[in-house]
């Protein structure tokens, strides 16, 4: 099925509210955890004659836009393992997740010189402009860069304070299942930044290495960690994990696919990030390989000069565009994020799950995988 442009469109699907899952109601939580807390460092920072702005610009980014993926994941994962009693704990560590989500996207905005995020400046580029009073441009950029460096570890810093403090109280079972998830989560979206890191700006056919990049860096982190995470609060076994994992991987790959065509076919309204970041960044997506792997020599060479190119035009853009559309390359995506979902879904059908929970994830998994943002 297709559209007027060419690409494929959504399968027909009918959205099933959860009475027992409110996804609103968790993100006003989380939200809510997370101004309770910035709002202490700021209150503190004030008493010890600190700069109170660095709390407050963490907490600005906290609240410009983010979809609270992590928390609500989180939460159903704990409603997956049939959690009992209130949510206020699992939403705590999901809140928890989020800033360490704040950490990952601060410092890898510095490492791709991003200029925006969620539609607002880049929080290097908002620092560069608050200190940029009697100085030279250069030096507020410099300044800005390490400011944002540090903001990033502090996010980090906190959301192990958000995870240890006293109203989490992870119980020593909670704990000894817990804490090792976080772990492996922290290693591997490090691991994946890292892969993506060293492919950027060197555009190969390497499929592979490009669906290496998504499994790590968004497939485990985005989706299978978070839904393990609340899943082992509530005491999940491990068979049920192995079945969360069989859901989420596929789904978190279908994500990041549909991130990489919109990266570069997405309008900049919707997406909330300028439409020329990803080519002129360079980054090694599936898009990109798939494109150098079919399209003519000439046009892959071509194609080679202008991905990764850092005063990218507008004009050299949609000849890049031209190209990539020219090797069928986003139609090839569009058939694996369908295989992914499909897959997601029948992974899903099959886990033992309460219906209600059930039908909460199947509406995300859609919803993210079929967003124009």
């Amino acid at each position: 099925m297709t559209d007027s442009t060419g690409f494929h469109t959504a399968p027909a699907y009918s959205a099933h509210a959860s009475a027992a899952f409110q996804g609103g109601e968790v993100r006003q939580r989380v939200s809510q955890i997370l101004d309770d807390f910035v709002e202490g460092k700021i209150t503190a920072a004030r008493t010890g004659a600190l700069p109170e702005e660095v709390a407050e610009y963490v907490g600005d980014f906290l609240n410009a836009g983010g979809k609270r993926i992590r928390p609500l994941l989180c939460v159903l994962g704990w409603h997956a393992a049939g959690g009992a009693g209130g949510v206020d704990q699992a939403a705590r560590v999901g809140a928890a997740l989020e800033m360490f989500h704040a950490f990952c996207l601060i410092h890898d905005d510095v490492m791709d010189h991003s200029a925006t995020r969620r539609g607002r400046p880049a929080m290097h580029r908002a620092l560069a402009a608050h200190h940029s009073k009697d100085r030279t441009r250069q030096a507020a950029t410099d300044i800005g860069t390490a400011a944002a460096i540090l903001m990033g570890d502090l996010a980090l810093i906190w959301s192990d304070e958000l995870l240890h403090a006293s109203e989490t109280a992870l119980d020593v079972r909670q704990r000894t299942r817990v804490l090792p998830l976080i772990d492996t989560m922290r290693n591997e979206v490090l691991y994946g930044q890292y892969l993506d890191l060293t492919a950027t700006s060197q555009p190969t056919p390497d499929v592979g290495l490009a669906l290496r990049v998504i499994r790590y860096k968004t497939a485990k982190y985005t989706v299978e960690r978070p839904l393990h995470i609340g899943a082992a609060l509530a005491g999940a076994p491990d068979t049920l994990l192995a079945q969360l994992s069989s859901f989420a991987v596929p789904l978190g790959e279908a994500f990041q696919l549909r991130d990489d065509l919109l990266g570069v076919f997405g309008h900049p309204v919707e997406t909330g990030k300028p439409a020329l970041d990803d080519l002129r960044e360079g980054k090694h997506t599936c898009l990109i390989a798939l494109t150098l792997r079919h399209a003519p020599r000439a046009q892959a060479d071509q194609l080679r000069l202008l991905v990764g190119c850092p005063t990218l035009t507008e004009d050299q853009a949609h000849i890049a565009r031209s190209i990539i559309t020219a090797s069928g390359a986003p139609d090839t995506v569009e058939e694996m994020i369908r295989d992914r979902y499909a897959r997601a879904s029948s992974a899903l059908a099959a886990a033992p799950v309460p219906a209600d929970i059930r039908a909460s994830l199947q509406d995300m998994a859609h919803q993210a995988v079929w967003r124009t943002t």
